[in-house]
């Protein structure tokens, strides 16, 4: 069965330090791991921003990666900006916007 009971996409906005310490090749390593697919991208006002989408349980656990992040990252916060199904077939990083 597949649909909006078994999928779950999120739209995200990460703050704090999370560019230039290696936060989108995390996010696309952990979302690789977990099976989801989506996008991530810098923001030129210096967030980071990120659409998962997969099993409900994946996307929570990788949300708490992203409250996480790699070493050399601060994560102040992660704000899911929108929800909902998407339907995208991978993931891929984005260029900056």
């Amino acid at each position: 069965m597949t649909g909006p009971a078994t999928t779950r996409a999120v739209h995200i906005r990460v703050e704090g330090r999370v560019q230039g310490v290696g936060y989108r090749a995390f996010v696309e390593r952990g979302a690789g791991e977990l099976g989801l697919a989506g996008w991530v991208r810098n923001r030129r006002d210096g967030a980071v921003e990120a659409v998962l989408q997969g099993p409900p349980a994946a996307v929570e656990d990788m949300l708490a990666l992203c409250r996480q992040g790699p070493p050399a990252a601060r994560v102040d916060r992660v704000e899911i900006i929108g929800e909902g199904v998407g339907a995208f077939g991978g993931f891929e990083v984005r260029p900056t916007v």
